[in-house]
């Protein structure tokens, strides 16, 4: 009998067509799929307690000999809308930022943004689950990401989206997370994986009538992922990938 590959995906509505393409092929039999928020799938892809993730990109060069393995992602073309600096005040007169705890890649995306395009150097500070929106002064500014958007986004005078601010700075689009590995796999299994998730984002709408979104109506979510989310893994977010973790390793 094989052993069953432990695969972490995040929990967020942008995996769902993810979710359901592994979950509604043949590929299931084959794993052990596990949903976590994104700073977790890197942390148990680092570890080795899970051999495949979808791994927030600022944490795969933390993987031993890591390997991306997939043709797809969750990137952004155009405004992802799930990943903002939000305010009360302009970006410029941010004194204090506070980031979310879940995801390394926007914690690391709003420091490049801060030192190559908004010209800030803040205070930066977690926003762990002790914290609560009262707590954000009007010259603080949030990092927030996922499903938690939909539900802070009316509370603020400003809303910086992240991955719109990185097209204005590079011209290129961004990939927030990749299907990463801390092994070689077999080429088969990466063939039937991709073909899995390829199930998945072309059939979105029955993902989201399988999986139904908690923060968002069916026709929103539908809209969400077609509009703000890129799922395809092109040579163009490959090149925008490199850059960002060229960048990120000067901040």
């Amino acid at each position: 009998m094989i052993d069953k590959l432990n695969v972490s995906a995040v929990s967020y509505l942008n995996t769902i067509p993810f979710v359901y393409g592994l979950q509604h092929t043949s590929i299931k039999d084959d794993i052990n799929l596990a949903l976590d928020y994104p700073a977790e799938c890197a942390r148990k892809v680092i570890s080795g307690e899970a051999d495949l993730g979808l791994v927030p990109v600022a944490a795969i060069p933390s993987i031993p000999l890591y390997n991306i393995v997939s043709d797809f992602c969750i990137g952004a073309e155009g405004p992802v809308r799930t990943v903002v600096l939000m305010s009360n005040s302009p970006v410029e007169s941010i004194e204090r930022v506070y980031l979310d705890y879940q995801s390394r890649t926007s914690v690391v995306l709003a420091k490049v943004l801060s030192h190559n395009l908004w010209n800030i150097n803040p205070e930066w500070n977690p926003f762990t689950q002790e914290h609560t929106i009262k707590d954000i002064d009007p010259y603080d500014g949030l990092v927030i990401i996922g499903d938690k958007v939909f539900d802070h986004e009316s509370n603020f005078k400003y809303k910086y989206d992240l991955a719109e601010e990185w097209i204005r700075l590079t011209g290129l689009p961004f990939v927030f997370a990749a299907w990463a590995a801390n092994k070689k796999m077999d080429s088969a299994f990466i063939d039937t994986f991709n073909k899995a998730l390829r199930k998945g984002v072309e059939n979105i709408k029955e993902s989201i009538d399988f999986y139904p979104p908690v923060s968002l109506s069916k026709i929103e979510a539908e809209k969400y992922l077609r509009n703000n989310i890129s799922f395809e893994l092109t040579k163009e977010k490959r090149k925008g990938l490199k850059l960002f973790w060229s960048l990120a390793s000067i901040v």
